[in-house]
């Protein structure tokens, strides 16, 4: 948590989230990305996207009062169970849902594609997501997170081989990807216009734009909790054998 002597505009945004969901709610409403760009003061983050610090921070005071919300403390987390946590919650949404989103998108894109061009060049990204998301997932669950659960359970003893150099760049590598992925959806929620229905659309291209705001919110979920506290967790573990 802050301390005292901490201002929370001048703490990272990916700190903020990582100790406390319900703010990241907060940085979500004014389109300050937590997760890809978690590494931002909450003040660098507000300059760049030229939002109204001042409602920032008494939105972020305000989460905290929040008497319904429960906040889910994933940084309290043992490390090992947080990666079985992400693959069996968020990788496997991700593989149930992508065939699914990939069939809506072409289904939306041949039947309202000439009324909508938009939806067209949707589809193309949602393959590209696919494309991305389907390998990406492949590299963690096979090389990254095997090392990083060797890295817990060796304790401190003897440093499990690695078939790369150190952990910092296999995390680079899954960071760069999360910026691709999260760019591609940005990409696409401005070409549904925020995903504003059209007078003409039927219930499967209403079905179609609701999974996409699913699966956006989702990803935002799951790569805040890779980049801002499995990583950083994960490097400081490996340097610890070094120490």
């Amino acid at each position: 948590m802050l301390t005292p002597k901490e201002n929370i505009l001048d703490v990272s945004i990916g700190r903020i989230a990582a100790e406390d969901l319900r703010k990241a709610q907060i940085f979500k409403k004014y389109g300050l990305d937590f997760c890809c760009g978690g590494k931002k003061t909450v003040r660098e983050a507000c300059a760049e996207k030229e939002v109204d610090i001042t409602k920032v921070e008494q939105d972020l005071q305000l989460a905290e009062m929040d008497p319904v919300t429960t906040p889910v403390h994933y940084n309290d987390w043992s490390i090992d169970f947080l990666v079985d946590y992400i693959v069996n919650v968020h990788h496997g949404y991700v593989k149930r849902t992508l065939p699914e989103l990939v069939a809506s998108a072409a289904k939306v894109a041949r039947v309202h594609g000439d009324r909508h061009p938009e939806l067209l060049i949707i589809y193309q990204l949602v393959e590209e997501v696919n494309g991305e998301l389907s390998a990406h997932l492949v590299k963690e669950e096979n090389i990254l997170f095997p090392y990083i659960k060797d890295l817990v359970a060796s304790a401190g003893k003897t440093k499990p081989a690695a078939p790369f150099g150190t952990i910092e760049a296999p995390v680079s590598m899954m960071e760069r990807e999360h910026e691709i992925a999260g760019k591609v959806l940005q990409e696409i929620r401005e070409l549904a216009n925020n995903y504003s229905l059209p007078g003409d659309a039927c219930v499967t291209y209403s079905v179609f734009y609701r999974m996409l705001d699913e699966f956006e919110n989702d990803l935002y979920t799951h790569v805040h909790l890779e980049n801002n506290i499995l990583f950083p967790k994960a490097i400081a573990i490996e340097k610890a054998y070094n120490a």
